[in-house]
C-alpha cells in the first residue's frame, strides 16, 4: 500500500473516532433510555399523584402561609415550589433555590405535563379558587438512577475511546516507524556511504513511494557509477594517447634531426642531400598529419562543437568526393573498382566528408598488398555493388539512404579486434614502426564520430584470408540544414 493511501486512512480513522464514540454513547444511552422509559415515567407520576391532594389547597398560596405540612413532604426524591398567580416564588422545599419572580409566559406553559429533562421530571399545575387562578404549584423528581447510569456510561465510553485512541496511536506510530522512519534512514545511511566511496547493498523491493524514491537513487547510483567509469577510462585513454603519440612524434622527429645534422655537416653528394631533403619533409607531413588527426579528435569530442552542414545533390557530390585515388593505387600497383549511383540530395559536412573518405581509403591501401584490389563506392541503400563479397552485401540492410563502401584484399580482421576497431589509438597491425606508415590510431574513431554526427553509422566487416570493408550508411536530406 502506498504511505500516501494509509497515512490518509490512518487520519480519517483519528477524525471520525471521536464521532463513532458520541455516536456510540448517545445510541447506549437512547437504549437505556427506551428501556427505563415507561417504568421511570409512572413511578414519577405515581408520586406526583401523592403530592396533588395536598398541593390543592389553596390556603398554602397566601403570603406566611403555615407550610410544615409541605416540608414533611418533600424529601431529598421529590422538591416543591409554590407560586402566585403573579408569578413571584412564595416557598421551595430546595435549599438552593432562591425566591425569585418568574414571568407569566415561563410559569403558564406545559400545565399538567410531566416533562423529562435530562436530571429531573417536572411536574406544574394551577390552583383555582372558583374561576380564580389563585397560585401554581411545580413538582421537581431526580432522576438519580438515570443520571448515574448516563454518567457510568460516559466514563465507559470515554475509557474505551482513550484505550482505543492510545492503541491507534501506537499502532500509527509503529507503521510510520516502519514504513517511513526506518526506510528513510537506511536510505539516508546508504547515500552518506556511497558519498564516502562504499559500497552500498541495494533496499529491498517496496511498492510505494520510498521504493520509488530507493530505485530512483540507485538509477543515480548506477549513472553516477557509469559516468565515473566513463571518466577513469577517458583518463586513462588520455594518457595513452599522450603516451603513444609522444613515442610517434619522436621517431620522425630524430629521423629529422638526424638528417638535418648530416645535411649541415656538407659532406654528401647532391643525390644523398637530395634524398635526405626529401626523407626529412616526408617526417615533417606525417607528423603534421598526426597533430591534425589529434587536434580534430579532441575538437569532434567537445559539446560545444557544432558541426555545420549543407545540402547537396548526391550523385554530382559523391562523384566529385570519390574521385582522385586512382593514383594513389597505381603507385602501389593496386585496381581501383569504383561506383556512383546516388539519388537525391543529403546533407553533409563537405570538409569532414572528405576527412572521412581520406581516412577509409589510406586504411585500405595500407592494408592491400601490392597487385590487390580496392573497391570504392557510393550508392543507394538499394544498390549493391557487383564486386562486393557476401559478407559485406548481407550487412546492407537499409531501405533508404545511401551507402559509401571502402572494400579492400587483404587478410582480414578477426572477431576480436573487429569490436575494438574504432576504438582511439587502437590498430589491428601493432608494427607501428613500419616505414613509410601513415596514421597514429585515430583515423577510423575520428571517421565514425564525423559519421555520427551526420546522423549515420559505420561499421567494419572482415573475412580473414579474403578481405575487409568499412560501411557507412548516411541518411537522406529532410530539406532543412543543420547547424
Amino acid at each position: 500500500m502506498k504511505i500516501k493511501t494509509w497515512l490518509l486512512l490512518s487520519y480519517l480513522l483519528v477524525m471520525l473516532l471521536p464521532i463513532a464514540a458520541g455516536y456510540g454513547l448517545f445510541a447506549w444511552i437512547n437504549s437505556y433510555h427506551q428501556d427505563q422509559n415507561v417504568e421511570e415515567y409512572l413511578a414519577s407520576w405515581l408520586e406526583v399523584q401523592k403530592t396533588e391532594e395536598l398541593l390543592q389547597d389553596p390556603s398554602l398560596y397566601q403570603l406566611n402561609a403555615d407550610w410544615k405540612s409541605i416540608d414533611s413532604l418533600a424529601n431529598d426524591q421529590i422538591s416543591i415550589t409554590l407560586y402566585l398567580s403573579s408569578g413571584y416564588m412564595l416557598y421551595s422545599s430546595h435549599p438552593l433555590k432562591p425566591l425569585s419572580f418568574v414571568s407569566k409566559n415561563v410559569l403558564y406553559e406545559d400545565f399538567f405535563k410531566l416533562q423529562r429533562k435530562f436530571g429531573t421530571y417536572i411536574y406544574k399545575e394551577p390552583v383555582f379558587v372558583g374561576n380564580s387562578l389563585v397560585g401554581v404549584y411545580e413538582v421537581e423528581l431526580p432522576r438519580d438512577q438515570w443520571t448515574a447510569a448516563v454518567k457510568q456510561r460516559t466514563w465507559l465510553v470515554a475509557a474505551l475511546f482513550t484505550v482505543f485512541f492510545l492503541a491507534l496511536f501506537i499502532a500509527v506510530a509503529l507503521l510510520v516507524n516502519r514504513k517511513l522512519i526506518r526506510p528513510l534512514q537506511l536510505l539516508m545511511e546508504q547515500m552518506a556511504s556511497f558519498a564516502k566511496g562504499k559500497n552500498v547493498a541495494p533496499m529491498p523491493k517496496r511498492n510505494d513511494e520510498i521504493g520509488e524514491l530507493a530505485e530512483s537513487f540507485a538509477a543515480m547510483q548506477a549513472e553516477l557509477e557509469s559516468a565515473k567509469q566513463k571518466l577513469a577510462a577517458e583518463q586513462q585513454q588520455k594518457e595513452l594517447m599522450i603516451a603513444s603519440i609522444s613515442h610517434d612524434l619522436k621517431t620522425p622527429l630524430t629521423s629529422i634531426r638526424a638528417y638535418t645534422e648530416a645535411l649541415q655537416s656538407g659532406m654528401r653528394s647532391p643525390a644523398e642531400q637530395s634524398e635526405y631533403y626529401d626523407v626529412i619533409v616526408a617526417k615533417a607531413n606525417y607528423m603534421r598529419q598526426m597533430l591534425d588527426d589529434l587536434s580534430m579528435y579532441t575538437l569532434l569530442q567537445s559539446s560545444t562543437y557544432d558541426m555545420e552542414f549543407v545540402a547537396v545533390e548526391g550523385d554530382e557530390f559523391f562523384d566529385m568526393l570519390l574521385s582522385g585515388y586512382q593514383t594513389l593505387c597505381d603507385e602501389k600497383q593496386i585496381s581501383l573498382d569504383m561506383q556512383v549511383d546516388v539519388t537525391g540530395e543529403f546533407a553533409v559536412n563537405a570538409k569532414q566528408m572528405m576527412r572521412v573518405v581520406d581516412n577509409v581509403v589510406a586504411n585500405a591501401i595500407s592494408h592491400t598488398a601490392v597487385e590487390g584490389s580496392i573497391g570504392l563506392s557510393a550508392t543507394d541503400a538499394k544498390v549493391i555493388p557487383s564486386w562486393t563479397y557476401d559478407f559485406v552485401q548481407q550487412a546492407m540492410t537499409a531501405d533508404d539512404g545511401l551507402y559509401l563502401i571502402v572494400q579492400n584484399e587483404g587478410k582480414g580482421v578477426s572477431e576480436q579486434q573487429l569490436t575494438r576497431v574504432f576504438e582511439p589509438l587502437f590498430q589491428a597491425d601493432m608494427a607501428r614502426t613500419k616505414a613509410g606508415d601513415r596514421g597514429n590510431g585515430l583515423g577510423l574513431s575520428i571517421t565514425k564520430q564525423i559519421i555520427e554526427k551526420h546522423g549515420g553509422t559505420v561499421r567494419m566487416v572482415s573475412s580473414e584470408e579474403i578481405g575487409t570493408a568499412i560501411i557507412c550508411w548516411l541518411p537522406p536530406s529532410k530539406g532543412e540544414e543543420n547547424g
